[in-house]
């Protein structure tokens, strides 16, 4: 009988997984990922701890600070973070904008590895805007933006329109229309004292201390009205007769007609 003789059955080793080189190339991507997670976000090194602020007048440091604290705190899964590499420098710069109505300008910075600085200008007053009885600063871009007194050394505008309501933070008047009644104060300061800027939809009347009227056509030539003024005042209304003036006219032609009253 002939014998078969088969080759033996050999057990092969199984290569270790430690031997794998694509085994280390993802332990160590692994690991760099979640070494970097955590050193960028939970880290304490990068958690913001200091919140400078610069540039304040009449607004607290601890208001400012207390708007942005809420900001500031985030979450990654089942972690708490202030890191400074999540902060979002225009929502906070927004959020200040829209908290206070009386800051015009504000810029946020990172200083690493733990601060946040910010910078800020307030609004200052160019005139007082006057709706019946109430009044407010009014900035240089025409935006209202805190109460203030009816008399102050500011100029006042009365609004004789009242076409529409209004909110701290809007803009009630053209910047262009604010800088011609800045220019008519500017030009007539040697000839009369203004007590108010009246402004209807389509003139600008201007009272004197004195109690009569000058009516500008805003929508004209000013410089040519003012000349006017300064005319008939120098040339035809002497400064004792001024005080029984009852209106000058400027809105038309080329003369500036005058009015003493009854």
């Amino acid at each position: 009988m002939r014998r078969t003789y088969r080759k033996p059955y050999r057990l092969k080793n199984k290569k270790s997984v430690f031997r794998n080189r694509f085994f280390w190339i993802g332990f160590f991507i692994s690991t760099f990922i979640i070494f970097s997670f955590y050193f960028l976000f939970i880290f304490d090194l990068f958690q913001i701890k200091k919140i400078t602020i610069a540039g304040e007048k009449t607004i607290s440091k601890e208001e400012i600070n207390s708007a942005v604290e809420g900001k500031l705190d985030k979450k990654i899964f089942f972690f708490k973070t202030r890191s400074i590499f999540l902060i979002n420098l225009k929502e906070i710069e927004s959020v200040i904008l829209n908290e206070f109505v009386k800051i015009d300008m504000v810029q946020t910075e990172r200083r690493f590895p733990d601060a946040l600085n910010i910078s800020l200008n307030e609004r200052k007053g160019a005139a007082v805007w006057c709706r019946d009885e109430k009044c407010f600063f009014l900035d240089k871009e025409g935006i209202i933006f805190e109460e203030a007194q009816p008399k102050g050394d500011l100029i006042r505008i009365k609004d004789e329109q009242k076409l529409k309501s209004f909110v701290l933070g809007e803009k009630i008047i053209e910047k262009d229309l604010l800088e011609k009644i800045l220019k008519i104060k500017t030009e007539t300061s040697e000839l009369f004292a203004i007590e108010d800027f009246l402004f209807f939809e389509d003139r600008l009347n201007v009272k004197t201390l004195d109690g009569w009227y000058v009516y500008f056509d805003i929508q004209k030539d000013l410089d040519w009205q003012i000349i006017k003024l300064k005319a008939v005042l120098e040339e035809k209304i002497s400064p004792e007769k001024r005080k029984d003036l009852e209106y000058i006219e400027l809105r038309f032609g080329n003369f500036a007609p005058y009015k003493y009253k009854d």
